[in-house]
C-alpha cells in the first residue's frame, strides 16, 4: 500500500498496521486467556468488513448502525466502514427497540451490526418501521445456529463475502481509502437526550484526529500504555481512548468480557491509562469506605492514621508547597504498606494517567483519591467538541477545576456566564436540525449551554448548566449539580435531584444506593420486606437525614436543603428516567414526584 497523508481515521489506521505489524493492538479475554490480536490481524479484519460492506452495495456517506457492548469487533465494523468513507453511528446497547427505531430511522442508516440475539430482537421487531434498512449484521452468533433469515448474515459471512469481493476487485479497497477526505462526516454521535429527541452530533475525520493530537501534546501518551475498553464505544470518549487515540499513539486495547465483569478484569490488566465517569469513582469511594467498617478494629485506625497522612502529603502537593521530610516519610510508608494494596484492589496501582470525565464531579471524591495518591485529573468536554475541551497538565492539578484548554482549542466565558468554544475539534452541525445548528454554533463558537469562570491562570470551572439552573422566590441563582456532588459522596447516595426553582427553599428526591442501604438495614437488624419498605423505615429516614445535615453543614444558608424525600425505586433508564449514558432526566424525575415535590413545600 502506498504511503498517504495521515488525514483520516482509516488512512491513519492503516499506517500504523504498515508500522506494527505483529505487535499487539488489542486482546480479548476467552476461556480464561487474554487472546492477541495483532496490529496485521487487526487491519485485515477492517479490511474484510470493508469490502463486505461494498459488496453489499455500501456507497459513499451512506450510514452503518453499531449495537453493542466494547468488542474487536465493534472496531472492526466502525473502521471497515469509514474505509469506504461510510459514516458510523453508535447505538447504546442499553437503548429500548423503540429508541433504537429512532437511531435508525433518523440517521437513515442502510445497514446494522449488531452483538448478538437479544440485540436482533430488538432489530426483527423494528425492522418494518425502517424502510432503508437493508442488511443486519450479527457479531456474536450464539443461540442462532439455525436461525435463518434473508436479511440478516453472521460477522463471518460478512468477512468471508469481503474476502472474496477483494480478490475480485484488486486495487478498489485502496482507491475508497484514498478518496476520505478530513473533511468528511466519520460518524454521528447521539447526545443523551435529557431534554428532547437525541440529537445527531456530525463530527468529521478532522475533528477526531485533531483532538486525539492535542490530547497528546497535553498529555503524552506510549505504544506501550495499555487501557481497558469498558464503556459504550458508540460514547464520544470511549471512541476517542479505545479507537483514535489508541490507533494514533499505538497502545493495547483490552476489552472487558462483560459489564458486569469490568471489576475483575481492571485488577486483571491494570491498565496505565485509566478513564471513568464520576460515578464509578463515587463507587469506588463507597467501596472502600464500606471495607474499612467490616475491618478490624487494628485495621480501622492503620487506614484512619493513613489517611491522615495521605490528606496532608495531598494537599500540600495539589497547593505546590514543599514537603517537610518527616511527612514524606511518613506517606513513602502508608503508600507502601496500605494505599499500594487498595490500589491493586481496585485495578489502578499501573495507572499513569487517571481521568475522570463526561459529568461533573465532587471535589470531596477527587481530594479522597488524591490523598490515597490516585492523582485523578479532571476534564472537561462535550460530544460537540470530539470530547476533550480541557485536562489537567501533570503539574498543574487544582481541585474545583477542570485543567486548562488542550492545544489548539479557545475557550471564553461569555456575559451570561455560558462556557464558548473555538477550534478544529468543534462540530460540524447536527444531522437534519438546522434550527439546533445555529442556535449552538455562533460566529464559529460552540455554545456549550455549561457556565464556567475562567482563572487568571487559564484554568476552568464548571459552575452549572444553563438550562438547569436554580432561581428562587428570593431572586438567587443556585447550580443544583455541585449540591449534587456533595449529596453524592455519601456511600449512601447514588443520586439526588435538588428542587427549587421559583421557590422559597431547596429540597430534593434523593436516590440511595440499594446495596449499601440494605447492608446497613441488614447490619442494624432493621426489618424491611421491600426495597420500597426499606426507604421508608425511619432509620433509614434518620441516616439520610445525617448525610444531609453534612452536606448543609458546607452549604450557604441559601443553598441548603430544607426537606428531602426519598424515592421509592432506582432510577431506570427502562423507564425514561436516565439517559444512556446515566444522567438523570431532571424534568421526567420532577414529573413523577411532582405530589411529593409539592408536599415538601
Amino acid at each position: 500500500m502506498k504511503r498517504m497523508a495521515q488525514d483520516t481515521v482509516p488512512k491513519l489506521f492503516f499506517q500504523r498496521v504498515e508500522r506494527y505489524k505483529e505487535r499487539v493492538a488489542l486482546r480479548k479475554k476467552e476461556l480464561g486467556i487474554w487472546n492477541k490480536i495483532t496490529w496485521r490481524e487487526y487491519g485485515q479484519r477492517v479490511r474484510q468488513v470493508s469490502m463486505g460492506l461494498v459488496a453489499l452495495g455500501l456507497d459513499p456517506k451512506d450510514r452503518v448502525a453499531i449495537i453493542g457492548d466494547s468488542r474487536p469487533e465493534w472496531l472492526y465494523a466502525d473502521l471497515g466502514n469509514l474505509s469506504v468513507n461510510g459514516i458510523s453511528v453508535g447505538v447504546y446497547a442499553t437503548c429500548s427497540a423503540e429508541e433504537v427505531a429512532y437511531h435508525l430511522s433518523h440517521s437513515e442508516a442502510r445497514f446494522f451490526f449488531v452483538e448478538d440475539e437479544e440485540q436482533l430482537d430488538k432489530a426483527l421487531e423494528i425492522r418494518d418501521q425502517l424502510p432503508k434498512l437493508e442488511k443486519i449484521v450479527v457479531m456474536d452468533m450464539k443461540g442462532l445456529k439455525h436461525f435463518h433469515d434473508p436479511m440478516v448474515m453472521s460477522f463471518d459471512e460478512l468477512l468471508q463475502a469481503g474476502k472474496e469481493f477483494d480478490e475480485k476487485n484488486p486495487g478498489l479497497f485502496e482507491q475508497r481509502l484514498e478518496k476520505t477526505g478530513p473533511d468528511d462526516i466519520a460518524t454521528f454521535v447521539y447526545t443523551s437526550g435529557t431534554t428532547g429527541p437525541p440529537k445527531a452530533v456530525m463530527l468529521s475525520h478532522a475533528n477526531v484526529i485533531f483532538n486525539s493530537n492535542a490530547f497528546a501534546r497535553q498529555v503524552p501518551a506510549f505504544e506501550t500504555d495499555v487501557v481497558l475498553s469498558y464503556l459504550p464505544l458508540c460514547h464520544i470518549a470511549e471512541r476517542t481512548l479505545s479507537v483514535y487515540h489508541a490507533i494514533n499513539m499505538g497502545f493495547t486495547v483490552f476489552f472487558a468480557e462483560s459489564p458486569d465483569t469490568v471489576p475483575d478484569n481492571l485488577r486483571e490488566v491494570s491498565p496505565t491509562f485509566f478513564f471513568a465517569v464520576p460515578r464509578i469513582w463515587e463507587k469506588f469511594h463507597s467501596f472502600i469506605n464500606l471495607g474499612v467498617q467490616e475491618a478490624t478494629w487494628i485495621k480501622q485506625q492503620c487506614y484512619r492514621f493513613a489517611m491522615y497522612i495521605g490528606n496532608k502529603a495531598a494537599r500540600r502537593r495539589l497547593n505546590h508547597q514543599r514537603q517537610p521530610i518527616p511527612l514524606l516519610l511518613a506517606n513513602l510508608l502508608v503508600s507502601i504498606t496500605i494505599f499500594r494494596n487498595i490500589k491493586k484492589l481496585l485495578g489502578i496501582d499501573r495507572a499513569r494517567f487517571i481521568l475522570s470525565g463526561a459529568a461533573p464531579i465532587s471535589p470531596d471524591v477527587l481530594e479522597y483519591f488524591h490523598a490515597l495518591g490516585v492523582n485523578i485529573r479532571e476534564s472537561y468536554g462535550m460530544t460537540e467538541s470530539s470530547a476533550l475541551v480541557t485536562v489537567h497538565r501533570d503539574q498543574n492539578i487544582r481541585l474545583g477545576t477542570c485543567g486548562e484548554p488542550l492545544p489548539g482549542v479557545e475557550v471564553k466565558i461569555a456575559e451570561d456566564g455560558e462556557i464558548l468554544v473555538r477550534g478544529d475539534n468543534v462540530f460540524q452541525g447536527y444531522f437534519k436540525d438546522e434550527e439546533n445548528t445555529r442556535r449552538t454554533l455562533i460566529d464559529g463558537w460552540l455554545h456549550t449551554g455549561d457556565l464556567g469562570e475562567l482563572s487568571h491562570d487559564g484554568l476552568l470551572r464548571i459552575t452549572g448548566r444553563k438550562k438547569d439552573l436554580i432561581i428562587t422566590s428570593g431572586g438567587k441563582n443556585i447550580s443544583p449539580q455541585y449540591i449534587e456532588n456533595l449529596l453524592k459522596f455519601s456511600p449512601y447516595i447514588v443520586d439526588a435531584v435538588v428542587i427549587g426553582d421559583r421557590r422559597k427553599y431547596l429540597t430534593t428526591i434523593i436516590i440511595v444506593d440499594e446495596d449499601n442501604i440494605i447492608k446497613y438495614a441488614q447490619d442494624n437488624r432493621i426489618p424491611f420486606t421491600t426495597y420500597a419498605s426499606l426507604t421508608k423505615t425511619k432509620e433509614i429516614r434518620k441516616l439520610i437525614g445525617d448525610e444531609v445535615e453534612k452536606v448543609n453543614s458546607e452549604l450557604s444558608r441559601v443553598e441548603q436543603i430544607k426537606n428531602f424525600a426519598i424515592a421509592e425505586k432506582i432510577l431506570d433508564q427502562e423507564d425514561d428516567e436516565l439517559t444512556p449514558t446515566m444522567k438523570v432526566k431532571r424534568k421526567k424525575v420532577s414529573e413523577i414526584y411532582k405530589d411529593i415535590i409539592e408536599s415538601m413545600y
